[in-house]
This record gives C-alpha cells, sequence and structure tokens, in this order.
C-alpha cells in the first residue's frame, strides 16, 4: 500500500531530508586521500545526532544470517555498488567513493547518496558519477501526477545508454516516509510493470546506481556489500522527492 503524505508530514521529511543533505556535505568535505570510511562514518553520525534525528541505517535487519547493518553511512569504493560497510580502509587518490545517508527525524526518514572523487580521479570515473547525477534528474522530471514508475524508470535507463554504461537491476529505488523502505519500488530500467500511477502526497527516493562495465553485480560473503560482476566503476546518486500537483520537490537539499 502507497502511502500519501500530508503537507504536514512532508515538511517533517524536509528537515530529515536537510540533516541528510547537510551530513553530505559534511563528508564531500572530509572526502581526501588517508581519511578512513570510519572517520566519515562518525562525521556523519555526529551531524546526524547533534541535529536531534536518529541514524537511520544503524541497526537496520537486512538478508536472513546478516548482521543488523552497524553503521550511519554505507560507504562503497571503487566497485562497491551499495552497502559497503565503514572500516579503516583509508582512502586513496583516484579512487571514488559512494556515501547512502539515511535519517530519521520525529518518526520519518530521509534519505540521499553521492558519489564523490578522491583527489585526482580518471576521465571516465568522473563521467560515470556525471552520467549518474544526470540521470537523476531526467528521471524525476517524469515525477509528476498521472505518469507512472515506468516514467520515471525509463528515462534513467535511456539517459544512461548513451554513454554506454549499465544500470544496475537487481536494487532499486523505493518509496519513503515513516518507514525507510515503502512501497512501490523504484527501478531504474525500463520493466515491463507500468507500476502504479503517480499521486500528490508520494514520497519516494529515486536512485541510480551506475555501473561502468555490465549491470551483473554480486553480493559478498558480509551479506551486505554489493559489487560489480566485473570489477568495474560503480557509482550511486540519490534524493527523497515529494510528488506534488507540479514539479517534483527535492526533500534532501540544504534551504
Amino acid at each position: 500500500m502507497i502511502s500519501l503524505k500530508s503537507k504536514h508530514e512532508i515538511d517533517i521529511m524536509k528537515k530529515a531530508g536537510e540533516i541528510v543533505a547537510l551530513a553530505l556535505e559534511r563528508i564531500k568535505e572530509a572526502v581526501k586521500p588517508g581519511i578512513t570510511t570510519l572517520e566519515l562514518d562518525r562525521i556523519a553520525e555526529e551531524v546526524i545526532c547533534k541535529s536531534g534525528a536518529i541514524p537511520s541505517f544503524k541497526g537496520y535487519k537486512g538478508f536472513p544470517g546478516a548482521i543488523d547493518f552497524p553503521a550511519t553511512i554505507c560507504a562503497s569504493i571503487n566497485n562497491e555498488v551499495v552497502h559497503g560497510i565503514p572500516g579503516l580502509e583509508m582512502l586513496k587518490d583516484g579512487d571514488i567513493i559512494s556515501v547512502d545517508i539515511g535519517a530519521c527525524y520525529n518518526g520519518f526518514h530521509g534519505d540521499a547518496a553521492r558519489t564523490f572523487a578522491v583527489g585526482q580521479i580518471s576521465e571516465k570515473a568522473a563521467l560515470l558519477i556525471k552520467a549518474t547525477e544526470e540521470s537523476f534528474y531526467k528521471g524525476i522530471e517524469k515525477a509528476i501526477v498521472g505518469n507512472r514508475i515506468v516514467d520515471i524508470s525509463a528515462a534513467v535507463e535511456e539517459h544512461i545508454k548513451q554513454y554506454g554504461f549499465s544500470v544496475v537491476r537487481e536494487y532499486v529505488g523505493h518509496g519513503i516516509g515513516r518507514e525507510m523502505h515503502e512501497s512501490p519500488q523504484i527501478p531504474n530500467y525500463r520493466t515491463r510493470e507500468r507500476g502504479p500511477r503517480l499521486e500528490a502526497g508520494m514520497t519516494i527516493a529515486v536512485e541510480p546506481m551506475i555501473n561502468e562495465g555490465t549491470y551483473n553485480v554480486r553480493l559478498l560473503k558480509n551479506k551486505w556489500t554489493v559489487v560489480t560482476a566485473d570489477g568495474s566503476l560503480s557509482a550511486h546518486y540519490e534524493n527523497t522527492i515529494a510528488v506534488t500537483e507540479g514539479t517534483p520537490e527535492i526533500l534532501t537539499k540544504l534551504s
């Protein structure tokens, strides 16, 4: 069942989104060769907690047999697609890192992700990051009342095709609100299922995950971290948005 949010509820989600955006901004400032992903995690947790929110990801239950997620951020380096667990690994010049953050404020969640360059990166890596961000914006152009989920999905995929990159299929965007993951699912590629019609008050997380090579992925033994099957780079760009009577509103941004 899809939950439509009131203006008051969306206003609360905006506050959650601002906290997520601030945490991502602080991480962007901190990303450099030599810093560990655990240090980035501590930065995000401090921002979230000092803002009166709770980290959405910490303690989140995953696949059967997996530990509850142990950190505030997902930190995915180079060929890691999503759900990388922060640790003592230091970032190196030329790496790219995808950071996904969720925060819960007054019972509502915000969720966003960015991919950052570490020092000087290759032209191909820079293009991958750029294309991934562009595809998000192409997708939400279609997030208008009366369209269907597939219209968002197709717009993302069509934009990525021109670059020769591939769209991850096993992991998708999602509805969001009182729960981190709500209905509906938001694929980043055209599916046979058209999905529900978009209505004002829907709040969704649109999150293209784009691979330099094949779209195939595999899950590591920790049952969290997803990597590209061919070892190629992957980038991630996400925002929480609200469908309105006009243009969609990005909730995970600084006011």
